[in-house]
């Protein structure tokens, strides 16, 4: 067998690492990676597949349109059985996804049909989920719609953050790939149809969309600002006209009606000893314990609970 492997990220360099271990057992051959230059503006936190690929000397293409005709036309000459894409962040059209003999398939990270689209780790978080996973699916040119080979589940912790939680995500990949290649050169992986009255899609985040609204619940707040903590851009906030980086905090148990109505959502309610800051919001308090202002370096729990002077002040302006 003959592939064109697509990826970028840890997804994609734990799955060409799975295929590289299984082809070595099968005698098949990756015959071109694919993958693409990393964004200057972007923290670079992740492995490369680029530099996995050099290393084992596989033939590496890094085009600007993976839909150009002239690099369609240089992979046809490679005659593929298969095209895997794994976290690559490109769209393919028609003419690329026809080119594999035994079809081009897709690493999604979520349980398709729920959360297609950009950023599933993210949403899943944010949306307070409690369980995720990823699916591998034959590519359509509409995204994350073709049929289903396999998925692995993901429980959610509580405590999970985005990063714990791709960890364990990227795990299930490489899990996924050696099981399921096998069977898929065999002819005998399932074609499981998507139920599209099911599905839901969710569309790229920017670093701006990590503004916090303290009028939303505790678990709203926490939930968004685990979705976004390091490595990703961050939620944020503003104070005495500065903005303030939310890194890290915890809900807190509900006070009586009584009390909670007299503190305003967004209101820093008190200076906790050794913990952090306590805030109201629409519906309980939250415990700040990692915070950063703008261009300054993050302060922890034990910091942050000798800021007294900051209370009575309002959040989110």
């Amino acid at each position: 067998m003959r592939l064109i492997f697509m990826g970028y990220h840890n997804i994609g360099h734990v799955c060409l690492e799975a295929l590289l271990e299984l082809c070595r057992t099968l005698g098949d051959e990756i015959v071109a990676v694919v993958s693409h230059g990393d964004d200057p503006k972007e923290n670079i936190w992740f492995a490369s597949v680029k530099k996995l690929a050099l290393a084992h000397y596989l033939p590496y293409y890094q085009p600007d349109d993976p839909n150009d005709p002239a690099f369609v036309a240089a992979m046809t000459k490679l005659a593929p059985d298969f095209l895997f894409s794994c976290y690559y962040r490109h769209m393919l059209k028609g003419p690329l996804l026809k080119l594999p003999r035994l079809g081009a398939l897709n690493l999604h990270g979520s349980l398709l049909p729920r959360y297609r689209g950009r950023c599933p780790l993210n949403w899943v978080l944010i949306n307070g989920e409690e369980e995720t996973g990823v699916t591998l699916h034959y590519m359509e040119e509409k995204p994350d719609r073709g049929e289903m080979v396999a998925a692995r589940r993901v429980p959610i912790a509580v405590a999970d953050t985005a990063l714990t939680l791709f960890a364990r995500m990227t795990a299930a990949s490489g899990d996924l790939m050696r099981e399921i290649y096998p069977l898929l050169r065999a002819g005998q992986a399932p074609r499981l149809p998507q139920d599209h009255t099911q599905a839901s899609y969710f569309g790229g985040r920017r670093p701006q969309d990590g503004l916090i609204d303290w009028h939303k619940s505790t678990w709203e707040v926490y939930n968004l600002v685990r979705a976004v903590t390091y490595p990703y851009p961050g939620a944020f906030t503003h104070c005495q006209g500065r903005k303030l980086f939310i890194w890290g905090g915890q809900p807190m148990k509900a006070p009586p009606a009584s009390v909670h109505a007299a503190y305003p959502p967004g209101r820093i309610i008190g200076a906790l000893p050794g913990e952090g800051l306590l805030v109201a919001t629409a519906e309980g308090h939250f415990l700040i314990n990692r915070a950063q202002w703008d261009g300054e370096p993050e302060f922890l729990g034990p910091v942050l609970a000798t800021w007294e002077h900051l209370v009575g002040e309002s959040l989110g302006t």
